[in-house]
């Protein structure tokens, strides 16, 4: 007779455990270090109090009326928004564009109380009261502004993205009365950069719309 146990009662050789998974163990060192960060407890709203919970959510706010192109508005804005972003974002007028939103290329220019700005610069909750024009409010109806038109008869433009802060820093020039040469106008709109270096024929159509007027 055979001594031999069945087969069923042979134990298979013990399997090496498997190697945990990359996505496993940067989940598992994750967790722990977030454990250890926050010395053993989660930090989470029922810690730090309902109160500054919400005072942490909620930054500062302010209520501001402003006239934008002839029309009043009322906005409650952070107190961190930028002209620029309010007129995009909040005011649906994206005319204004963002370049480099650091002051330094003029795509934003809008005026504020008839003086150039940028807009990207300018905090909005310090306009309460101001009266601001962006190149939507330039043209009287189909009737384009001057510069506008200008703009079009000297060809002033080729991508076109600086174009709407070109005319109304174009428009300040003309209103300041900054257009007695060509080197002058250069002068005074030296903050509008123009990538595609149309600067000639800008100065042109700054010439021609200040002959018009």
């Amino acid at each position: 007779m055979s001594t031999e146990p069945p087969e069923s009662a042979v134990a298979s050789p013990a399997q090496p455990p498997s190697a945990p998974s990359r996505r496993t163990f940067i989940e598992t060192t994750s967790a722990v270090g977030g454990v250890i960060a926050t010395g053993g407890l989660v930090a989470g709203p029922s810690l730090l109090g309902a109160d500054q919970a919400a005072a942490a959510e909620a930054p500062p706010s302010s209520r501001v009326s402003l006239t934008v192109n002839g029309r009043r508005h009322t906005v409650t804005v952070d107190n961190r928004t930028s002209l620029l972003d309010l007129l995009r974002e909040q005011l649906g007028l994206t005319g204004s564009k963002k370049g480099c939103n650091a002051g330094a290329c003029g795509a934003c220019t809008v005026l504020v109380d008839d003086r150039r700005v940028n807009a990207c610069l300018t905090l909005a909750v310090r306009l309460d009261g101001a009266e601001v024009t962006t190149v939507e409010g330039l043209a009287e109806g189909d009737t384009l502004h001057p510069l506008q038109q200008a703009f079009i008869d000297q060809d002033a433009f080729q991508c076109g993205y600086c174009t709407p802060g070109q005319i109304v820093s174009g428009v300040g020039c003309v209103q300041e009365g900054h257009t007695g040469s060509a080197d002058e106008i250069r002068e005074w709109m030296s903050g509008n950069i123009c990538r595609c270096g149309c600067y000639v024929k800008i100065v042109r159509a700054v010439q021609q719309a200040a002959g018009r007027k």
